[in-house]
This record gives structure tokens, C-alpha cells and sequence, in this order.
């Protein structure tokens, strides 16, 4: 074999190589083509759940109840209200030393300096939020007064509306806690809350509470009026006479206030106040002011720019166990038991005495405190209006001048500082019932700087005994039992040994009160484990 021929058969073997590798990656392609081809026609073929059912979306379709429409009406009347309060500089002294509370940790870390910046001297904007409702077209809205006191800026946002608006503050009233804010509305057309009559409330009526908890706005939650007339008094917060709420388990919380409750009519009949919670936030007990007293506020700020109220000059003793005292006074059927008079004021100046018993203002009956109240508050300051009275039993009439109770509450009362035990004195009377009684002698008188000639001094008072459910407290000086006077610890004693089971008892005491001796009327029922 020549060298030529050698060349061609070593070019010949160096292609077998490329056509194997070749004919593998074809035969390859096909087999996959195959297998892919297998594995889909297996995927049509194995449903994992062959036996369900595809889901569809349905068409639209309004699911309607009771409380759709009516938060559709009323929610637009419903508005946010944000304010700015200046809060006052942090106290640093002279010195740069920080205030209390914070001494450790600048005394640790600065040495007990306050480091520029770190501690701001210059007044701070604090924000807060609340609701409160359109009631007019004009602009004018209703709310809280603790949402917007003390604000620097008041605005409001609309429903639907991302902007907020300044406002004004047309006036409020402390004692209600209400405050009437108005806007201007522009070229908006307001949606106006419909108001409805808070007397025809009943217990377990449905109840809807709308407004902006913890900033969450145009939230809408549902419960039942739980309770009426119930009276809020919690920490620093006192309740007030003429706040008688709505107690509601709709949810109320944080930024809830001024917002309005609304009934199944779609009518506000309360303004949601107040909480009681023990953790700040909804605990299953709101309150509502109802609308009737909100209306009365709400049209004496927009006349005068605040509340004018009536009043007397009287104080009276009411409680569900004054019953035995009014018997005692002759009165059968209930009434308010004056227990003093205001000197110069008209109450006085009409001749009403200290343990008069009143049941009627201008005609209306007067069965307990509240009543009165709302009676005498509710008339025209400077009219003159009739009050029925039972003095020792016969019933009299005095003509009596309406005065404005802001000027009365203006009053400052003065004092002395309160009686206290003394271990020497004369011997203490037990007299059974739980008590024991000393005679008040010139040297007890003036220790105590009591000026009167009557009464017999309570020393003590057992825990859980007829004269503790009567509310007599050490100190208390006695002065009539029964309408009787009495001069000696003898005299109570011997009051308190004819007592039978089931007597009425009243008794007439003087008390140290803020350093001043104020007039007290207790009374009971003698328990039979008392009674002969």
C-alpha cells in the first residue's frame, strides 16, 4: 500500500467517530421528544382530584340587613376631628439639671447635665383625634368637649376626603362634656345627621356607634343599650349631675368620642362620651350622653357661646335610703330634703329652710334629687317660679327667683381644719347598736371649734354595725334623733333603748367638712337584730 492510500483510509476511520456521536444525539432527541410527549399526555390523563368541582365567582349581588342602609345615611355626617395641643417645656433648671425622673440617667451618662438638644426647653405640639357629626348645613358640628380642649387648631376631615379643614369652636360646656365646632363647608353639599328623641330609648334596643377609634375613621360597630341613666365616675374623672348616660356594649374606644350612637332608624340619640375599661381600650363598657340633653347644650352655645343653668341655693341629701327621713318629715311620697341654704340667695331670700322637704318646681313633681335638678336647671335664669314644701308636715308655697348656678359654683368655701380624737376627755357612753357617744364639754367644744350649745359627740363606731350602715363616723356630733334634740349622751341612750325592729330612723348630725361644720342627715331602718 502506497503512502496516498495509507492517507485515505486514516481519513476515513477519523470520521466514524463524528458520525457515532452524531447518530447518538439524534437517536437521543427523538427518545426525549417521545418521553415529553408521554409525561403530557399522562398529566391530562391523572387529575389529583378528579371527583371536584371548579369554583366560579357569581355575579354582584347586594347582601342587605337591617344595618346597611342605615350606616350608608349616616355615616357621611360622621367626621374626623384632629387638634394640636401646645404641651408645656420640659422643666430643666438653670443648671441644666433635668427634671425629676430623668436625674439617673443624665447624672450616668452626662454627668448629671442635660445635653443641647437632648432635652427640648421650647413648648412641643402634642396631636390628638376624636369624631363628631354634621348637624347643620352650615357647617356646624358636634362633639366632645375633652376632644378640643385646650386646642390650638382644631380641623376636620369629611368622609371620603383625605384633606382636613380648620375650625373654629363656637363654644362648649364642661358640665356635659359636649363642644360645638363649625366649618365652612365651601361649595360641599352636607350630609346633616338625622336626630332623634333619646326618651324613647329602651333597654336591649339595638344601638350603632360610629366614629374614628385609634384613627381608624368611619368605623361602624353594633351592639344594644346595656343600661340608662347611669352615672360615670372613674380615677380623676367625677360624675356630674347632669350626666346621665347610655351604657352601650357597641364597641367605643380611643377616638371614638363625640361620635354619634345611632338607633335601627338611622336617629343619633346619644354622643359616645366615655369608657370604663381598666386597659384603656374596649372593655365591654361605653357610655353615651343622650341626644335630648345634647340638643338642649348644643342650642344654648350656639346663642350664647356657653351653657346657662338655674339653680337655688340649696344643698339636699339624696339616696335611695333617705325614705325613712322623708317619713319622718311627713313626707310619704318621696321629694328632696333640704339640707342647707345658701345665705343672700334665692332660696334663702324666699324663706326655705334647712330640713324643708321639696316636691314640686312650677308645677312638676319633684320625687328625688334629679328631678330637681333638671327642674330648676332647665328655667330661665331670673324667672320667678312657684315651689311646693312640706315644713313639719303642712304643705306651703314660696315664690322663688331663678339664679345662674355658674355664679353659685364661683363661690369659694373657707374652713377649718378638722376635728380630731382626743384620748382625754370625758367618759364614752356605750349605748349599744355599735356606738358609743361622749358629752360635748366647753374644752371639747373649743378643741374641736365647735360653736353650737347642742349635740353629743360620737366616739366610735363599730365596723358592721347598725350606726355604721347609718354612715355615723367618729367625731360626728348628733343633734337630732328623730326630729328630737338631744343635749346628752344619756338622751341618745335612752332614744336608742326605744327603738324597735323595722323603725324608721333619722337622725340630724353636725360633720367636719373641709375645716368648715356642715349640716348631715342620716337615716334607716332599725334591723330586727337591732330592734326589742
Amino acid at each position: 500500500m502506497d503512502a496516498s492510500e495509507s492517507s485515505r483510509g486514516t481519513r476515513g476511520k477519523s470520521w466514524l467517530p463524528l458520525l457515532l456521536i452524531a447518530a447518538t444525539l439524534a437517536l437521543g432527541i427523538m427518545i426525549g421528544t417521545v418521553v415529553l410527549g408521554d409525561v403530557g399526555a399522562a398529566d391530562d390523563k391523572a387529575v389529583a382530584a378528579p371527583d371536584a368541582t371548579p369554583l366560579v365567582v357569581p355575579e354582584i349581588q347586594v347582601t342587605e340587613n337591617q344595618f346597611s342602609p342605615i350606616v350608608r345615611a349616616v355615616r357621611p355626617a360622621v367626621v374626623n376631628i384632629k387638634v394640636e395641643v401646645t404641651a408645656p417645656p420640659a422643666k430643666v433648671s438653670e443648671r441644666g439639671e433635668a427634671e425629676p425622673g430623668m436625674e439617673d440617667f443624665f447624672r450616668r451618662f452626662f454627668g448629671g447635665q442635660v445635653p443641647e438638644g437632648m432635652y427640648p426647653r421650647h413648648p412641643r405640639r402634642r396631636p390628638g383625634e376624636g369624631s363628631g357629626f354634621i348637624v347643620d348645613a352650615k357647617g356646624y358640628i358636634m362633639t366632645n368637649r375633652h376632644v378640643i380642649e385646650g386646642a390650638d387648631r382644631v380641623q376636620v376631615r369629611f368622609a371620603e376626603e383625605d384633606e382636613f379643614i380648620d375650625a373654629v369652636v363656637i363654644g362648649s360646656d364642661e358640665e356635659t362634656d359636649l363642644a360645638v365646632v363649625k366649618v365652612d363647608p365651601g361649595d360641599r353639599t352636607l350630609t346633616v345627621a338625622v336626630l332623634g328623641n333619646s326618651d324613647g330609648v329602651s333597654v336591649g334596643d339595638w344601638a350603632i356607634a360610629i366614629g374614628s377609634p385609634f384613627g381608624f375613621r368611619e368605623s361602624v360597630t353594633a351592639g344594644i343599650i346595656s343600661a340608662k341613666s347611669r352615672e360615670v365616675s372613674s380615677g380623676s374623672r367625677a360624675s356630674r349631675p347632669f350626666q346621665k348616660f347610655f351604657q352601650t356594649d357597641a364597641a367605643i374606644n380611643p377616638g371614638n368620642s363625640g361620635g354619634p350612637l345611632v338607633n335601627m332608624r338611622g336617629e343619633v340619640i346619644g354622643i359616645n362620651t366615655a369608657i370604663v375599661s381598666r386597659t384603656g381600650a374596649y372593655q365591654g363598657l361605653g357610655f353615651a350622653l343622650p341626644s335630648n340633653i345634647a340638643v338642649s347644650v348644643y342650642n344654648q352655645i350656639i346663642k350664647l357661646g356657653r351653657v346657662s343653668r338655674g339653680s337655688i341655693g340649696i344643698r339636699f341629701r339624696d339616696d335611695p335610703s333617705q325614705a325613712p327621713l322623708l317619713r319622718q318629715y311627713g313626707a310619704q311620697n318621696g321629694g328632696v330634703f333640704v339640707t342647707s341654704v345658701t345665705p343672700d340667695w334665692p332660696a334663702a331670700n324666699a324663706g326655705i329652710q334647712i330640713e324643708d322637704i321639696i316636691v314640686e318646681v312650677d308645677g312638676t313633681p319633684v320625687s328625688d334629687g334629679d328631678a330637681l335638678i333638671q327642674a330648676v336647671s332647665s328655667r330661665q335664669v331670673g324667672s320667678t317660679v312657684p315651689v311646693k314644701l312640706l315644713r313639719a308636715g303642712e304643705e306651703i308655697t314660696v315664690n322663688v327667683e331663678i339664679a345662674d348656678r355658674e355664679d353659685l359654683l364661683r363661690a369659694s368655701l373657707g374652713g377649718r381644719p378638722p376635728a380630731h380624737d382626743d384620748e382625754e376627755g370625758p367618759q364614752a357612753v356605750a349605748v349599744g347598736n355599735g356606738i358609743t357617744f361622749e358629752d360635748l364639754t366647753d374644752e371639747k367644744r373649743e378643741e374641736l371649734r365647735f360653736e353650737e350649745e347642742d349635740g353629743v359627740l360620737v366616739a366610735t363606731v363599730e365596723p358592721g354595725s347598725f350606726a355604721d350602715d347609718l354612715g355615723l363616723i367618729p367625731n360626728d356630733i348628733i343633734v337630732t334623733m328623730n326630729r328630737r334634740p338631744v343635749d346628752s349622751a344619756e338622751d341618745v341612750e335612752d332614744f336608742w333603748s326605744r327603738l324597735e325592729a323595722n323603725e324608721d330612723v333619722a337622725i340630724k348630725i353636725m360633720r367636719a367638712n373641709r375645716g368648715e361644720w356642715v349640716v348631715v342627715y342620716l337615716a334607716g331602718v332599725v334591723p330586727a337584730r337591732n330592734g326589742r
